[in-house]
């Protein structure tokens, strides 16, 4: 079975490569930096990330809540989630989410979202050493989703959000929808998807603060530009090209359309082991720093419900590597 996840790994790298130089230009690279609220941006739970977040034809667990509302319709059972990620500059993700049916056809969700890191020290242009003074950081972002089960092979879903991102005295508050389908083709397992994610109006700072001219006089600034949302567009295939009672192994290609970069196409693979034990591999293309994610899952039965502890990693190149946890429980 390891011999089919290599070959199909190499397979879908040598495809990256050659769907980067032939189809997928580098057009769209100077959107970059003109959307807001970028750790809505930052992918969630372990599973997803593995996968080369390669997740939105894949969902169907809690890690859905974050990358396609439509796979809560597939959750087995009521699910919680939580999920740490050690993020990039001494910042830390917390993840947290609850899926509970209502029926077989309608599933309901909630998350939360908390990006943090320790209070920082005030420097100004004039105080490059520090003004004495701290100030903090925090992102915030609660959702709601409601996902239907039209029929055997199609669903949708939608997730409400509030997202508030705090910077010493301003803040950016936003109200945001994601929309996501699924569709089991009913062919050899074959799956297709599509998202929609952080739509919304564009986002204005609010608040006020200080600066420092030239002269060493203090201005209040209280108007500010107003930034869109980091609106993606996803469209996600998955099948298991081999599925038996002891080994499944699973493919998954995702185009992705940011509002503020270039188009990029994503690649995953993750062999199961008697439902037990998962490896998974990803490729992501267009990144500067990051390409190559790995991870791997455990699951097992305990005496309240079945739990699953999943973990990631993603080398960051220059900027050093990303370790996600993330342990989910179904009743």
């Amino acid at each position: 079975m390891m011999k089919y996840l290599i070959q199909t790994m190499s397979m879908l790298l040598l495809c990256s490569q050659i769907s980067m130089a032939q189809l997928f230009p580098d057009l769209g690279g100077q959107r970059v930096g003109t959307s807001a609220a970028q750790f809505l941006k930052i992918g969630l739970g372990a599973r997803a990330i593995g996968l080369g977040e390669t997740y939105a034809a894949i969902a169907d667990d809690a890690e859905a809540l974050y990358w396609n509302p439509a796979g809560l319709t597939r959750v087995d059972g009521h699910s919680l989630i939580f999920s740490h990620n050690e993020w990039l500059v001494d910042t830390k993700l917390e993840f947290a989410g609850a899926v509970y049916h209502l029926n077989q056809a309608n599933t309901i969700g909630m998350s939360i979202t908390y990006l943090h890191t320790e209070d920082m020290i005030e420097t100004t242009e004039f105080q490059p050493f520090g003004t004495g003074r701290t100030f903090g950081f925090g992102d915030f972002l609660i959702g709601l989703s409601y996902a239907r089960q039209m029929t055997t092979n199609f669903s949708f879903g939608i997730t409400t959000k509030y997202m508030q991102e705090t910077i010493a005295e301003v803040s950016l508050k936003s109200l945001l929808f994601d929309l996501g389908t699924f569709y089991d083709t009913g062919w050899r397992s074959v799956r297709f998807a599509m998202t929609v994610t952080n739509f919304g109006q564009d986002i204005v700072p609010d608040g006020t603060f200080m600066v420092q001219n030239l002269d060493g006089e203090f201005e209040e600034v209280t108007e500010f530009q107003s930034f869109p949302p980091p609106i993606l567009f996803r469209i996600g295939i998955a099948a298991n090209v081999v599925e038996n009672e002891q080994h499944v192994i699973t493919s998954s290609v995702q185009l992705n359309h940011p509002n503020d970069n270039t188009e990029s196409l994503n690649f995953g693979a993750e062999y199961v082991w008697k439902d037990f034990l998962a490896l998974r591999m990803g490729y992501l293309t267009q990144r500067v720093e990051e390409s190559l994610s790995f991870g791997f899952g455990l699951h097992a039965p305990i005496s309240i419900a079945d739990f699953r502890l999943d973990y990631a990693y993603t080398n960051f190149g220059r900027l050093g590597n990303v370790n996600r946890f993330a342990l989910q429980f179904s009743f």
